[in-house]
C-alpha cells in the first residue's frame, strides 16, 4: 500500500526538520506531506530541506483546513496524520499501520496517562472520551488525538463535514462510527511539544464545549435533545402538580414547558432524520 504522511505546520520551524527526518527513518518509502498553513518563520523552508513535499496557504486558514488541504493532495491509500510539533513519535507509525492492515478503516493512537498537556486538558479529554463512548456505544480511547491513519477514500467521504478550526479529529471519529466503519486504538505516549502552543485557552476552550453539542447531532440526536425533552416534561409535569395542589389552576409556565418538551423532541426527530440523509449512501 502507498502511504502519505500529512503534517499540518504553523510556525514550526523548530520541530519540523527532526520529525520529517524521523519519518524518513522509519517509513523511507512514504510520501511526506507537509501543509504549510500560512507560516510566518521558516517551517517552510526547513521541512523542504528535510526532505518533504510542501503545499502552502497563502494564509493561515486552521489546523483543520489543512489536514483537507492534505488529504486532497496525498496520492497513497493510506493517510496519517501527525503534528508537526515534535508530539508524535514517527517510530509509532508502522504500529498504526499494521492496524490497517488486518482490516481497520482508522487507526487512532491513544495518548496514555502523563501525556496530555495539562491536567485541565486531560480531564476535558476525559470527558469528551465518556461522552463519544456513551454516543457510539463503544469505547472511545482518544477522541481528540491528531495521530491516526485512515484509508484516504474512506476519509475523504467527510471531507465536507470537517471543520476548519481544531476539532477533526473529534469529526472524523464520530463520522466513521456512525458509517459503520471500523475504529481502532494503539496506545502511545506524547511528548511535550516544541515550541508555542496554537490553543488558546478561553476561545478554544468555548469551541470545544460547542464540539459537545456537535458530537451529539452528528452522530445520534436524539441522544441529545431526548434527555432535553424529558427533563422539561418532568418540570411541567412537576410545576403543574404545585400549581395545581396549591391554587388549583394550571399555569402558563406549566404550558410552556410542555410545549417546549414537545417542540424540543420534534427537532430532535427531524435531526435524526437530517442525519440519517447525510450517511444515506455510507452505511
Amino acid at each position: 500500500m502507498m502511504i502519505s504522511i500529512v503534517l499540518p505546520a504553523k510556525n514550526e520551524a523548530l520541530a519540523i526538520g527532526a520529525t520529517v527526518v524521523g519519518i524518513r527513518q522509519h517509513c523511507p518509502h512514504a510520501e511526506v506531506i507537509v501543509v504549510n498553513d500560512g507560516s510566518t518563520d521558516g517551517t517552510a523552508a526547513v521541512a523542504e530541506a528535510a526532505g518533504a513535499t510542501v503545499v502552502h496557504h497563502p494564509y493561515s486558514k486552521g489546523n483543520g483546513a489543512a489536514i483537507k488541504t492534505g488529504a486532497r493532495a496525498a496520492s497513497g491509500e493510506i493517510i496519517v496524520f501527525m503534528d508537526a510539533d515534535g508530539q508524535h513519535d514517527p517510530a509509532d507509525v508502522p504500529r498504526l499501520l499494521e492496524l490497517i492492515e488486518e482490516g481497520h478503516d482508522m487507526v487512532v493512537g491513544a495518548r496514555q496517562k502523563g501525556s496530555q498537556a495539562s491536567l485541565g486538558r486531560g480531564l476535558a479529554n476525559g470527558f469528551y472520551n465518556k461522552l463519544a463512548s456513551w454516543m457510539t456505544g463503544h469505547r472511545v480511547e482518544d477522541l481528540t488525538s491528531g495521530f491516526r491513519a485512515v484509508r484516504a477514500d474512506k476519509f475523504r467521504e467527510f471531507l465536507y463535514l470537517l471543520p476548519n478550526g481544531f476539532s477533526y479529529p473529534t469529526t472524523s471519529t464520530m463520522a466513521f462510527f456512525r458509517a459503520g466503519y471500523s475504529v481502532a486504538y494503539v496506545p502511545i505516549h506524547a511528548a511535550q511539544r516544541i515550541g508555542k502552543s496554537h490553543i488558546r485557552l478561553l476561545r478554544d476552550g468555548t469551541r470545544f464545549l460547542l464540539i459537545i453539542f456537535k458530537i451529539g447531532t452528528l452522530y445520534s440526536p436524539l441522544k441529545i435533545f431526548a434527555p432535553v425533552a424529558l427533563t422539561m416534561l418532568m418540570l411541567a409535569s412537576g410545576w403543574y402538580g404545585y400549581t395545581l395542589y396549591s391554587f388549583g389552576r394550571f399555569t402558563n409556565m406549566s404550558a410552556l414547558l410542555y410545549s417546549g418538551a414537545v417542540m424540543v423532541f420534534l427537532m430532535g426527530l427531524i435531526s435524526e432524520q437530517i442525519t440519517a440523509l447525510m450517511y444515506k449512501d455510507k452505511g
